[in-house]
């Protein structure tokens, strides 16, 4: 029995940092995790600023309503879960997620959530688990299925290079060459055909 885990943004999304970073005129905001391996320093590092500048949740979900999902990407995840079971393991936040699932046709995600006070500010995380890509995927290896995974960033990598499969997709060139054994596709028709050769 086969699982297809794939990363949210950047793959199937555009990064939701980038787009704020470039609504609100913050470069800073631009880091992701292609950029910072440790993520909860990555989120500290992203409250602070959001402080520094006094935006919160609604200034992050008036950006949020104006993303579409990457061209493609709707028509190539409603083929996959038309064959194999598909579920979206993110990094990102329930608060940000909801509205792109909708316009994805609601898949299944797992994701983490945010801290908020009253007044919107973004007081803090709250991550689902521990290395939560990784940890799922063995979780789900432990109780009978074969995962298949693809993502962009550092963070994806663990779950990747844990499954029976696992794919790069819309990378960065320094991670295709760090990691030259996994295979690295661009456009969602050749990852497609790679999940369906590995199902």
């Amino acid at each position: 029995m086969n699982i297809v885990c794939l990363d949210m943004e950047g793959v199937l999304v555009p990064e939701i940092w980038i787009a704020f970073s470039e609504a609100s005129g913050i470069p800073e905001l631009r880091r992701t995790t292609r950029d910072e391996p440790d993520y909860n320093k990555l989120m500290n590092f992203r409250l602070g600023i959001l402080k520094e500048h006094k935006l919160g949740l609604k200034e992050i979900q008036a950006t949020i309503a104006k993303i579409d999902p990457l061209p493609g990407a709707k028509e190539f995840l409603d083929e996959l879960r038309s064959i194999t079971q598909v579920l979206i393991l993110s990094d990102t936040f329930e608060q940000f997620a909801m509205p792109l699932m909708k316009k994805l046709g609601y898949p299944t995600i797992f994701c983490n959530t945010l801290e908020v006070a009253p007044d919107g500010e973004i007081t803090g995380f709250k991550m689902r688990c521990e290395k939560s890509k990784l940890t799922t995927v063995k979780a789900l290896q432990s109780i009978g299925y074969d995962t298949i995974a693809s993502g962009d960033s550092f963070n994806d990598l663990g779950m990747i290079q844990a499954s029976k499969a696992g794919f790069l997709f819309k990378s960065t060139d320094k991670i295709k060459a760090d990691y030259p054994d996994i295979p690295a596709f661009e456009e969602f028709g050749d990852l497609l055909d790679a999940i369906k050769k590995a199902l």
